[in-house]
Parts: structure tokens; C-alpha cells; sequence
């Protein structure tokens, strides 16, 4: 492997959804959080809350159906989090399924878990606790 002198990182992530009022109420209740809902073209779309100036992409949910898909297929988008539990005892209330519990994956990196949303669309949760 070559080294190469820029880094590569994710700047921007779009969550597809069948039903965006379903899809917000989901994730504003695991993140405890506000969505800003938009129509941006046509296609709507909702904001998850991001600081420039931190680190970690900024991302939304986006219903544009003919070309956004739920899916558990393809990229996997690990959501950070103070400690996995907290999201994961969030989950089966707010309409969404468990499907691997806190797994650590090793003591450095910390742990992980898989859920799948409302919409069908399989994300990670990631913790160092």
C-alpha cells in the first residue's frame, strides 16, 4: 500500500426513506435529537444537527424514490455515540429492530452494534464505553 499524502474522509451522508415522518420521529427519538426537515429541488430532505468545525460528516435523511432505496445492502454508516446501550434501549419503542447487540470489537477501538430503522435501512452504532 502507498502512502498517499491527502486523506480521505466522508464528507456528506444521505439515509433513503419510504415515509420521512416515520424516518424522523425514528431517529430524533434514538438520538434525542431535532431533525430540520427541507425541500431542496423537489427532494426532501432532513438534517441531521452538524458543526463544521467538529469532526464527523454531516449527513440527512432523503426520500427521492428514484434513486433511494432502503436497504441493508452497501455502505454501512456508523453512528457515534457516549455509549451504545443508551441508543440501543431507544430502538424497539421508536419502531426499529436490534440486529446485532454491543459487540466489542476490540478494547482500543470499543464496541458496535448493528439496527435497522424504519425504513428498512441497516446502520451501526459505534461507542468507546
Amino acid at each position: 500500500m502507498t502512502q498517499s499524502s491527502k486523506s480521505v474522509t466522508v464528507g456528506w451522508f444521505e439515509i433513503p426513506v419510504k415515509d420521512m415522518g416515520r424516518a424522523i420521529k425514528f431517529y430524533n427519538s434514538i438520538f434525542d435529537t431535532h431533525l430540520n426537515i427541507q425541500s431542496i429541488q423537489g427532494v426532501e430532505m432532513a438534517f441531521f444537527p452538524w458543526n463544521e468545525e467538529e469532526k464527523g460528516a454531516g449527513g440527512s435523511l432523503i426520500k427521492a424514490d428514484d434513486h433511494y432505496k432502503p436497504s441493508h445492502d452497501g455502505t454501512l454508516i456508523y453512528f457515534s455515540s457516549d455509549d451504545v446501550n443508551i441508543e440501543l434501549k431507544r430502538i424497539k419503542k421508536a419502531g426499529g429492530n436490534i440486529l446485532q447487540k454491543k459487540t466489542e470489537i476490540t478494547p482500543d477501538i470499543g464496541f458496535m452494534a448493528l439496527i435497522e430503522d424504519t425504513e428498512g435501512n441497516r446502520i451501526a452504532l459505534h461507542s468507546k464505553k
